[in-house]
């Protein structure tokens, strides 16, 4: 107990120093809590007796916001994203679809990543 001194100031640096620090945990903190969306399931029709399950697949679309109202590929993304995941296994249609969304920004865009996840069926 004898040696503890206790300084009544910080120096300019300190003090910019604490400041960088909170500044930065806000912004990861805000990078990190809004980027993505909550998973949504849809409703599909259960397979049917014609109908074999092929496993689980997933698809992506890509869409931007250039300069906040320049809209590129934004409405085909979707429509992209369920393609892409019915391709890649082969089949005619998903069931047990989940849908999630996550965002990027840069200096002149926004970038917005649609993503399909379900079970894919085709043909007996």
């Amino acid at each position: 107990m004898k040696n503890m001194q206790f300084r009544a100031s910080l120096t300019f640096k300190e003090v910019s120093m604490r400041i960088m620090g909170v500044l930065l945990g806000v912004v990861l903190l805000m990078a990190t809590a809004a980027c993505h969306s909550t998973q949504v399931k849809i409703p599909t029709a259960p397979i049917g007796a014609n109908e074999k399950s092929l496993g689980p697949t997933e698809g992506q679309g890509v869409g931007m916001l250039v300069l906040g109202f320049i809209p590129v590929n934004q409405n085909e993304r979707f429509e992209k994203a369920y393609n892409q995941a019915v391709q890649k296994a082969g089949a005619t249609r998903l069931t047990d679809v989940t849908i999630s969304e996550r965002w990027f920004w840069a200096y002149v865009l926004n970038g917005y990543v649609f993503k399909v996840q379900g079970t894919a069926v085709g043909n007996k």
